[in-house]
């Protein structure tokens, strides 16, 4: 019984102090967790697709954290077209600003890190 009335009282404290412990929390874009599992989730976006021009973040919806054996990240954003082409020699790109060009689209990534062992992985990407 006193097992049950803990598992409840631990609930409803979790609940009461923002969350449920283990589960998704809002987090600061800024993060460099957050910048460095967006930065990969961006890269292997534009490898997958067919497209002749690279795509760039154009806005940061929204980005939550989760820690698991790890850190496991939900990362929203508003993705556009760049001019250049996925062949070009790392150059910087800017958006188009023309939006009919920039054919601007939205993305969620999930990202999995484990940063001590220099894993990071793409779990699932939604466009």
């Amino acid at each position: 019984m006193w097992k049950i009335v803990f598992t409840v009282l631990a609930a409803v404290l979790a609940v009461g102090l923002g969350g449920m412990v283990g589960g998704f929390q809002d987090m600061d874009v800024n993060d460099e967790g957050a910048r460095n599992a967006l930065n990969f989730a961006v890269v292997q976006h534009n490898r997958a697709n067919n497209d002749m021009y690279l795509s760039q973040v154009a806005e940061v919806v929204k980005v939550q954290r989760q820690v698991v054996a790890g850190s496991k990240y939900i990362i929203t954003v508003r993705m556009a077209k760049t001019p250049c082409r996925k062949d070009s020699a790392n150059e910087v790109c800017a958006i188009h600003e023309d939006p009919a060009q920039a054919q601007p689209y939205e993305c969620t990534f999930t990202v999995w890190s484990r940063p001590w062992i220099n894993d990071i992985k793409l779990l699932k990407e939604k466009c």
